[in-house]
């Protein structure tokens, strides 16, 4: 009978270890609030060995407030019982006068999960503005009080229809010089914004003329040429750009930078190429330049 006896406690106490209750405590840490303020909701729960317990993170509903943050604390187990704690600052929108609220613990098993919730915690509503008393009090004034005026939507409407006829009648007669004026600006603030890039570019290459700032240098060069030609110089070959800028003596200059590229040899005429390029940069931007102008 005895053996039977502790068999059967041996049996029942891992379930009674598992079923043991867990103590859930959630509360506000201030009585009241105003509308959208930041509210601490501290929540807390005390569990035994082998107990899954999970707290509600962003994904949960708490309505009628609004989560702004959720701050979790490091778990702590004595004499068995683990206790959990996290904060949750919420803010109120809601216009009732006081609010009954509760945040739940969820106990998770294999194929199922068990919702725990702490007594609720109430709110209270903090008005800033005063109630309107039911008699209201006028107070005598003879003093003049000036009313403002009407806005004048007709005269707006006739200065603003006026204003898009006098555009229209400008496009009408300047509309190509205003648009070659805007061009030719454009193209100058692109060349300044090259010149600017060439000139580092080039100072690096002359400083230290490795792959890297010759590739530079050429991916630049080409990249604007082909802005002002309206061309594919990034695509060609080296022979294909001198016969379309009809320059033969252009093959040189490339060559002399493109042999630190696939040969890893500098040249004594890298300068001059260099200054070679440039030119013709300089002078494909006064053709187009002049072609605006000169357009009709």
């Amino acid at each position: 009978m005895k053996n039977i006896i502790t068999c059967l406690a041996i049996c029942f106490l891992p379930w009674s270890i598992q079923a043991q209750e867990i103590i859930v405590e959630g509360y506000f840490l201030q009585d009241s609030a105003k509308l959208g303020e930041r509210i601490p909701y501290v929540l807390k729960a005390k569990y035994g060995a082998g107990q899954n317990i999970v707290f509600p993170d962003s994904t949960y509903d708490y309505s009628p407030f609004v989560l702004l943050e959720k701050k979790t604390f490091m778990s702590s187990t004595k004499d068995g019982v683990t206790l959990d704690s996290a904060i949750y600052y919420v803010s109120n929108f809601s216009l009732e006068p006081v609010i009954e609220f509760t945040i739940p613990v969820f106990e998770v098993f294999k194929y199922d999960s068990l919702k725990h919730e702490p007594l609720e915690s109430s709110l209270t509503l903090k008005l800033i503005i005063d109630q309107i008393p039911d008699e209201l009090a006028f107070r005598d004034n003879n003093v003049y009080q000036p009313i403002p005026t009407v806005f004048n939507y007709p005269l707006w409407i006739s200065i603003l229809v006026g204003i898009v006829i006098l555009g229209f009648i400008l496009f009408f007669f300047f509309g190509n010089k205003l648009q070659k004026r805007w061009d030719i600006w454009m193209e100058k603030k692109r060349y300044k914004r090259f010149e600017k890039r060439w000139r580092a570019a080039e100072d690096a290459f002359k400083k230290q003329p490795d792959m890297d700032q010759a590739d530079e240098l050429l991916g630049l060069w080409k990249t604007y040429m082909e802005h002002l030609k309206a061309k594919p110089f990034r695509e060609w070959t080296t022979t294909e750009i001198a016969e379309f800028l009809e320059n033969k003596a252009i093959i040189k200059d490339f060559r002399d930078i493109e042999m630190i590229i696939y040969a890893g040899k500098t040249s004594d005429g890298l300068p001059q190429a260099c200054q070679n390029l440039w030119k013709i940069c300089s002078d494909s931007y006064q053709q187009k330049i002049t072609l605006t102008d000169e357009r009709q």
